[in-house]
């Protein structure tokens, strides 16, 4: 089963929100530009979703996103996300991210990479690893296995993305030939 678009996965969540939730979504974004939070804010948007109307997480994101988005918010492209995810503290991790990058690009031709604010999905039928700048010290290979192989490397994990498992990796030296592999079993597994 394929996951769909980000664009896809929003309108239906908007398309049953009603349902769910007793408001649509154009409700939703006016009760958060009365509600005194900065509708700019989508994290502090959300926050108050979940504590004051007790919102599940998948809403709590489609609201701010459109709430933001109507009150001059432009989301960035891909490039836009990845620059914003290694600025500051951890722009010394780009490097880790570009080699991870280049590994799972190259895996085929079917390879896309999606934006998001938090980690970096690459998709194949459906996403098959995320790559996200976890600490200042560390970037996670987040890799999704439908048959999760044996290997030191392979820490147990539910992030970022999709991912069943994921790798620590502190520098582009750390993108072994075993990493490779763990990545091409998933990128095979996913497709």
């Amino acid at each position: 089963m394929t996951n769909g678009s980000p664009e896809r996965m929003m309108a239906a969540v908007a398309e049953t929100m009603a349902e769910r939730t007793g408001r649509t979504l154009d409700e939703w974004v006016l009760a958060v530009e009365a509600s005194g939070v900065d509708p700019l804010d989508q994290k502090a948007v959300r926050a108050w979703l979940k504590e004051a109307h007790g919102i599940g997480q998948n809403t709590q994101w489609a609201i701010a996103f459109e709430t933001a988005r109507r009150n001059g918010w432009v989301e960035p492209d891909v490039e836009g996300y990845i620059d914003g995810q290694y600025a500051g503290a951890r722009a010394p991790l780009r490097p880790v991210f570009d080699r991870v990058r280049e590994l799972l690009t190259s895996l085929g031709d079917d390879v896309t990479v999606e934006g998001r604010g938090g980690y970096t999905p690459f998709v194949r039928r459906r996403q098959f690893a995320a790559v996200a700048a976890a600490t200042r010290s560390r970037v996670d290979l987040g890799l999704r296995f439908t048959e999760a192989p044996t290997s030191y490397l392979l820490a147990a994990s539910n992030g970022p993305g999709q991912s069943t498992h994921k790798i620590g990796l502190a520098a582009p030296e750390d993108v072994t030939a075993e990493v490779e592999a763990l990545a091409r079993l998933a990128w095979e597994q996913n497709g």
